[in-house]
Parts: structure tokens; sequence; C-alpha cells
């Protein structure tokens, strides 16, 4: 997020990019903020239950500083399904593990169902980005997001396997045929947070593999560093002509 926050210093020519951005969380070791310009970048952990307890305290500190009109956008890595490694994923809905569109959290002994339909005018305008820039393929497709990295992923590499190549394979054939495209673990609360607090958000994650075909990344330390370069690259690109065109930098 530190990276992130420096690469923006330079696309909006607001500071110097050398310039020490500290820390604004650095009282607490959940997640870290940094900020330049109107842009804030906060790391949020693994999993929902992390950037679940992030959330709250980011709309928190968004509603004390009256901010308007503001666009969260998540940016990740994640495995692809029938995708080939560095293909960039925008999320048209979050769903979960049964392939369902659905967060489900228990609030005082009840389950509470919640939507995870994500802005498709932003979905849409971050794709046009990308047709711009001309650097890597990018799709709009449902992403799954999981409680685990291993068996909820359907992966054979964990401590405990209970199921077979082709169970596994036969799984995200099912995955695949219901229009998800690529695989995390955050995105289903990130989705329904946003959508229950009515900002607007997207999710946009590059793929490491095709889970398909491996469960383990094999690129080199290089090749994998580039690949999480796009979603940044991406997104910056999308703020930029965001804040360019309304004056707001």
């Amino acid at each position: 997020m530190k990276s992130f926050i420096e690469y923006m210093a330079v696309e909006l020519h607001l500071e110097d990019p050398k310039s020490d951005y500290p820390n604004i969380c650095a009282g607490t070791d959940r997640y870290a903020m940094y900020k330049v310009g109107p842009v804030l970048s906060v790391s949020h952990g693994m999993g929902m239950p992390s950037i679940s307890i992030m959330l709250h305290e980011l709309f928190k500190l968004l509603h004390h500083a009256n901010c308007t009109d503001v666009t969260i956008l998540r940016i990740g890595t994640s495995g692809g399904i029938g995708l080939e490694s560095g293909t960039v994923v925008i999320t048209k809905q979050s769903v979960d593990a049964t392939f369902m569109p659905k967060f489900e959290q228990v609030i005082l002994g009840k389950t509470v169902v919640r939507s995870t339909d994500l802005d498709t005018d932003l979905a849409e305008k971050l794709l046009q980005c990308s047709k711009e820039l001309k650097q890597f393929h990018t799709v709009i497709a449902d992403t799954m997001c999981t409680m685990d990295f291993y068996e909820g992923q359907a992966r054979l590499d964990g401590a405990f396997c209970s199921y077979t190549e082709k169970d596994k394979q036969d799984y995200l054939a099912k995955a695949y045929a219901s229009g998800v495209r690529n695989i995390e673990m955050e995105s289903l609360v990130f989705a329904a947070m946003c959508k229950l607090s009515g900002l607007k958000a997207a999710v946009v994650c590059v793929t490491l593999l095709d889970r398909q075909k491996g469960d383990q990344v094999s690129d080199s330390h290089e090749v994998l560093h580039n690949l999480e370069l796009r979603p940044q690259i991406l997104v910056g690109y999308f703020i930029k002509s965001q804040l360019g065109s309304s004056g707001k930098i």
C-alpha cells in the first residue's frame, strides 16, 4: 500500500515520490494507511474478518472526516479459473463457495444475508481504462470468495485433503460454468459492506495462475512482481482520469 501511494504521487504530480509517506495508523498493527492528495491507501490483511474490521473503522473515519463522492477499490492477487496467468479480473459480483451472490453473517444469533453486487458503471469504466492502456488482458466476471485458502479453494497441497484431483477439477469446472473466473478471500464482505454503505466500489485482481492447471505459483519472483503491478497500474490510471476530468486534483 505504501508503494501504491508512492506510485499515485508520481501519477498525480502531487509530491516527490522519494518523499517519506508516514503510516497514519502507526499506533495499531491491524493495518497500515497512507495518503497523498485525495487518495487514501489502506492494507487489510488476509481474509474476510480482517478486511471487515478495517472497513468498519474506515467508514467511520470517512464519515467523521465529512468525505463525499467516495469510491473504494480493492486491488490484489487471485487464482484464476480458465484464464492465463496475468489476466486482470474486474469483479462483476462476488459469490460464495456455492456460487451464490450473497454474504451471510450471524448477528445476535440470527443469520443475516446481504447482497454482494458491485457498481456496474464503475466496472465498465475500469474496463474502458484497460482498453485505453493496452498493456494486459482484462475481463469483467464473477469472483468466488472463500473462507479458506486450501480446502475451501479445492487445493490438493494443504495439510488435509479429503478429495481427489477429479473432485477438484469437477468443482472448478462447475465454478467456471457458473461464471466465476477467479478466487480470492475478501470480496464477499467488501462488496456487501460497500453496498450497505451506499459507496461505489470495485474489486480489481490479477490472476497468478490457472487453478485448473495447478495449485502452486511457479513463475519467478520478478515475473510475479510485474504481474502484481497490473491492478495498481489500472486503478492508478482510472483515478488519474477521474480526478483530472473533474478538476479535483
